[in-house]
């Protein structure tokens, strides 16, 4: 007997789903896996660790701007091909890490990851296409886009087990058999969808965003040099690379309103629908980002003023429940979202994480417990509200017209927040060590928290998504 259509579609979801899952998991394993390992990785290739430290900024790099256009190219050419085609890349990328002689060939290989920079975002749009119930489509982002905050805290503790007993080659091995089984399940269990067939791809507008944002991304990195005092060759470089980016973007617009099938339309860069949530990504992943993944563990481990809390116990304490918690919430915050509103979910994820701040500058900086539940609130009301909020808005406000654009664009406003975090954060917390103690840490908290204020305040721009979201 056959299976009903409504039992065929269940399974097509669920295969799709797994599908789907593995290649998340694949990209994040290239985001998070390895910096449990970034010492071992420096002790094996004879490198320092600022090199080591700059071929994670450059996968980053890389992976912004690939970001910015190959969603808008599956659009065209195929979802499916194009996403087997980043796991393939991804896959490549890490053999070559995998048997790098030198830190040179280090660099190849994890630029060469970086094709699959848009992976979340790409998956997302293939679950939107396939899922037309809005809270199931909810449920189901939520547990995608979790994966992208960190594999439950699995993933760092599986990287340094590995890099301390098999070392740091051992971690980009375990990256190839997870991106072929990726392929294979793609290939499998996958259908391909491209509602831009027919459409001419604009390169030449590919080719001026991708040099403005490069160059952006470039420019906040040399000037992350300037944190330790302002020196004359990072200076310019910066100043070089962001006169390149502006120049570049001014010609993007330009390209964009003369030619007759645009990478993006003009009209839909001015929509409230774009740049608000684009902006709020922004402001939210510069006021967090650093506070998370560098100043609070670091605070943690030191000795003064922080509490001498060695690596594993601080991973174990603060970054593992921030992941975990945010794997658990980010489906049930995803199945809310169609009920309760997107933007609502944002705006309480945002207030709740300014409250998280709140904690750790107030009382965590002085409690280990507080420090704790401050992280705690965290991994809820960011990494597992915000988050799966922003990569869900940008699908469901993307244009009917033009799927790929959105996704695409916020990817590289997460990637630029971030970078923007690890340069204004520890800069000021440089500024303010004359302070002495906590008070440095104190100041560069409460200034994330006014950030994280701001990007409240750009929430309340954003439209909300009515074809997403069940009517009350």
């Amino acid at each position: 007997m056959s299976l009903s259509p409504t039992l065929k579609k269940s399974g097509n979801v669920t295969a799709l789903m797994v599908a789907l899952l593995t290649a998340c998991v694949a990209f994040q394993l290239n985001a998070s896996m390895l910096s449990p390992a970034l010492v071992t990785m420096g002790e094996e290739l004879n490198a320092s660790q600022a090199s080591i430290g700059l071929s994670q900024t450059w996968f980053f790099t890389a992976a912004a701007v690939f970001s910015l256009f190959l969603p808008r190219l599956s659009d065209i050419i195929g979802r499916k091909k194009v996403l087997i085609g980043m796991m393939v890349m991804m896959g490549v990328g890490s053999i070559i890490s995998a048997m790098a002689p030198d830190i040179t060939w280090l660099f190849v290989g994890r630029i060469i990851q970086g094709v699959s920079g848009p992976t979340v975002p790409l998956c997302l749009i293939m679950l939107h296409s396939a899922v037309k119930d809005p809270k199931k489509y909810g449920a189901l982002m939520g547990l995608v886009t979790a994966v992208n905050g960190g594999i439950a805290g699995i993933d760092s503790f599986v990287g340094g087990y590995f890099a301390e007993h098999f070392g740091f080659r051992s971690i980009f091995w375990l990256m190839v058999v997870i991106a072929a089984a990726a392929v294979v399940l793609l290939f499998i269990l996958a259908g391909e969808s491209k509602p831009g067939a027919g459409t001419r791809m604009d390169w030449l507008g590919v080719l001026f965003i991708v040099i403005a944002v490069g160059a952006l991304l470039t420019a906040l990195n040399e000037a992350t040099k300037l944190v330790g005092g302002i020196t004359t060759v990072p200076l310019v470089a910066a100043l070089a690379l962001a006169l390149v980016s502006v120049v570049s973007f001014m010609a993007f617009w330009k390209v964009e309103k003369v030619t007759a099938q645009p990478m993006v339309e003009i009209v839909h860069l001015r929509r409230r629908s774009t740049w608000a949530p684009l902006l709020t990504t922004m402001l939210t992943m510069t006021g967090i980002f650093a506070v998370i993944n560098g100043i609070v563990p670091a605070y943690v481990q030191a000795v003064d003023p922080g509490f001498n809390i060695g690596a594993t116990q601080m991973s174990l304490l603060i970054l593992t429940p921030y992941a975990l918690l945010g794997w658990i919430f980010g489906p049930i915050t995803g199945r809310l979202a169609p009920v309760l509103g997107y933007t609502k979910m944002l705006r309480i994820g945002l207030l709740g994480s300014v409250v998280a701040l709140a904690i750790i500058a107030f009382l965590g900086l002085h409690s280990l417990p507080m420090m704790i539940t401050g992280t705690v609130l965290l991994g809820i009301m960011y990494a597992g509200t915000v988050n799966i909020m922003l990569n869900g808005l940008g699908v469901v406000l993307s244009p009917e017209g033009n799927p790929g654009f959105l996704p695409g664009m916020n990817a590289g406003a997460f990637n630029l927040g971030a970078g923007l975090s690890f340069l204004v954060l520890p800069a000021i917390l440089v500024a303010t060590a004359p302070l002495g103690g906590q008070g440095s840490y104190v100041t560069v908290v409460v200034v994330a928290m006014i950030i994280t204020a701001a990007a409240f305040a750009a929430s309340l721009l954003v439209p909300k998504p009515v074809a997403a979201e069940v009517a009350s």
